[in-house]
């Protein structure tokens, strides 16, 4: 093309008739690519001027100034250049320092000075190739992220940058300059594989590069197993903590400020649960190569159920003025509800809860409703208000049944064989009664001789003397709703009844026998008269005169077994109740033997019996008798004459007796039974 405009040229000056003016232009074209190493030539060609300078510039620099014709070079290197008789530069075994742009002038003596521009560039074989990042991670949401190249060798005229085989071009995503493709604000889907394809005039030379952008921890996802709401302790879960990342995150479990045990995929096992373990959970989720951290919580409640059932009890309070109620279910988690419906619709508290009712009249006998309310479980309790005593209902200050009220004597004796008495008044009512205790009309206190115990219910009488502290003692128990009082009279050692039971070969004997409730015994002594006791070791019988003490029992013992005794011989056995050291009254004697011929005594009887029988039998004749001597004949006669006539007294001639009046007999009260009062009921332990 720039050969025809010189020709053009060349045509016009002839035209113009200026033909003979110096004129340059470029042979082939101005842009020249080379091979490092080759030669190559800036061609040019002249006109108008036979032999006109040349100067060859690189920029402002002289390399090269000769004569057209003249093939001699003055002030540049020879063997890099060499110049052309048509004014061309040829540069031999080209190098890349060679690489610019070129200026050819050319002039004459007289003629203006005409010039033209090459440009020359100068290529190697691109080899070694290698892709670098800067900053070394893509992280997501950071500003930018650059990929370059570079090579060991040649440069590249055309670079061309590819994403998943697709080219990429300059936008809002990705800028291409010179070396490098920068990936702007780069996100999760930046990830991939990059590709650059270097190209100049004489190689080409492809190099990938893969990027994975890094991100997370996104928001974790934590999962409870098994999903419940509530769990109660005891049982076992897990916790479960999950997040998308890259690289994945690891995850850590936190509680209470502390970390737990946590497996590599995030999860914390937790067996056997209690209510301390209740509260918030934390996983805490962290990128290992950007630091990023992310946590999110989660509330574990555990709940307990209270111990045993809730427990219901009323106390007086103000001076037995008023009632108490209280209701008591603690432990659990979280406390139980309890409240009285009964007794208020909205009051309720947790745990432990009380109420005071000033107005106490219409409790007696009330079931009172204690309800316990706990997320786990729902239950009730239930106490009735009771006035005291075995008395009538009207001994009650207000309506409602009286229950029993049980004194019961307790019987005990120290080393020193001093004797303990204790008596309890148990006064089964609700609220617990105060007992007071009176002897001969005085309120008896706490001292050496008497002792009440904390709960009043005890009166405690120490070294008991048979003699002068047989007596009655009083207890009066005292709740809001009433009020009673009983009589305890203390009797002396005595038996009630006894018996005796033998056995078939005869040779032994149970003795059984009771003592009144009241009694105060400390111990028994057996007591036999007759033959000793034998045994296989001591088989000689010897006859006691008088009672001898063979066993000693304790005040609990009710029935003793006497062995060894000889079925031919006649043994008597009594009972001696003992308080202490002071024996009591002895039981009736027992005989225990053959059965006996008639005695002396019966024998007198029988004689003195027969005369006096016969005797009765000879005036019962004589009656008979004289009543038939006496009797006259009778006629008949009118029934009025019959009436008049008839003498009723005669019937009574023989002046016998009306029959007895057994109604009016009783059996006679034993001399040792004591007289119990019938109002109370007692027991006697040891």
């Amino acid at each position: 093309m720039q050969t025809l405009f010189s020709w053009i040229f060349v045509l016009l000056l002839f035209i113009t008739g200026n033909v003979c003016d110096l004129s340059i232009s470029p042979k082939g074209p101005v842009s020249v690519e080379a091979l490092v190493g080759t030669d190559v030539t800036l061609s040019v060609s002249h006109a108008g001027v036979p032999h006109p300078e040349v100067m060859w510039f690189k920029g402002s620099l002289l390399v090269a100034k000769w004569s057209v014709g003249n093939s001699s070079l003055s002030g540049v290197a020879s063997g890099v250049f060499k110049p052309e008789l048509t004014g061309s530069l040829t540069f031999m075994n080209v190098s890349l320092r060679y690489n610019g742009t070129y200026t050819v002038e050319m002039n004459h003596i007289g003629e203006e000075k005409v010039s033209a521009t090459f440009y020359l560039f100068v290529y190697d074989i691109i080899m070694n190739v290698s892709l670098h990042t800067d900053p070394g991670d893509a992280v997501e949401g950071q500003v930018s992220f650059t990929l370059y190249y570079s090579t060991m060798q040649g440069e590249a005229k055309e670079v061309r940058w590819f994403f998943n085989g697709l080219q990429l071009r300059n936008g809002s995503h990705y800028s291409i300059s010179g070396k490098n493709l920068t990936i702007n604000q780069p996100s999760r889907n930046h990830t991939g594989r990059y590709t650059v394809l270097l190209t100049n005039p004489f190689s080409s030379e492809t190099q990938h590069w893969n990027i994975t952008v890094l991100y997370g921890p996104d928001m974790p996802v934590l999962k409870v197993s098994p999903t419940k709401a509530v769990f109660v302790s005891g049982e076992s879960l897990f916790l479960s903590c999950q997040a998308e990342g890259e690289p994945p995150p690891s995850a850590t479990w936190f509680f209470n400020g502390e970390s737990i045990a946590t497996s590599s995929t995030g999860t914390v096992s937790l067996t056997n649960v209690k209510t301390s373990q209740s509260g918030v959970y934390t996983c805490v989720m962290i990128n290992t190569r950007t630091k990023a951290k992310l946590q999110r919580n989660v509330t574990i409640i555990v709940y307990e159920s209270p111990s045993g059932e809730p427990l219901c009890s009323v106390q007086a309070v103000n001076g037995s003025a008023a009632l108490q109620f209280l209701c008591l279910w603690p432990g659990g988690a979280p406390e139980a509800q309890v409240s009285f419906p009964g007794l208020s619709v909205n009051a309720s508290g947790y745990g432990n809860y009380s109420m005071t009712i000033n107005d106490i009249q219409s409790l007696n006998g009330r079931e009172i409703i204690c309800k316990a309310e706990h997320p786990l479980i729902q239950t009730q309790c239930s106490v009735i208000p009771r006035c005291i005593g075995t008395a009538p209902l009207s001994r009650c200050i207000v309506a409602g049944g009286p229950v029993d009220f049980l004194p019961v004597i307790l019987i005990s004796m120290s080393q020193d064989e001093q004797t303990l008495v204790v008596i309890h008044c148990s006064a089964k009512a609700t609220p617990q009664a105060l007992v007071h205790w009176i002897k001969d009309g005085n309120h008896l206190q706490t001292g050496p001789k008497y002792q009440i115990s904390t709960n009043t219910t005890q009166l405690f009488i120490y070294d008991f003397n048979v003699t002068t502290d047989l007596d009655t003692y009083t207890c009066t128990a005292i709740n809001p709703l009433g009020n009673e009082t009983v009589d305890t009279t203390l009797l002396g050692p005595q038996i009630s009844n006894s018996s005796v039971f033998r056995s078939n070969n005869r040779t032994e004997v149970t003795l059984t026998w009771d003592v009144p409730l009241t009694s105060v015994i400390t111990g028994f002594d057996i007591q036999m008269k007759g033959p000793e006791l034998s045994s296989p070791s001591q088989p000689k019988l010897s006859i006691a005169s008088d009672f001898r003490t063979i066993q000693s029992k304790p005040a609990s013992a009710r029935a003793t077994t006497v062995s060894g005794l000889d079925p031919e011989c006649t043994y008597y056995i009594r009972i001696i109740p003992k308080a202490g050291r002071t024996a009591g009254e002895q039981s009736e004697q027992h005989r225990i033997g053959p059965a006996a011929g008639l005695s002396g005594a019966a024998i007198a009887g029988m004689a003195a019996g027969i005369p006096c029988a016969l005797l009765v039998l000879l005036i019962v004749l004589a009656f008979i008798y004289c009543g038939r001597r006496d009797r006259v004949p009778r006629y008949p006669v009118p029934r009025a004459v019959e009436k008049s006539t008839l003498n009723p007294h005669r019937l009574l001639r023989a002046r016998l007796k009306p029959p007895p009046e057994y109604r009016h007999q009783q059996p006679e009260r034993s001399a040792h039974l004591p007289t119990v009062n019938s109002s109370v009921r007692m027991a006697t332990t040891v």
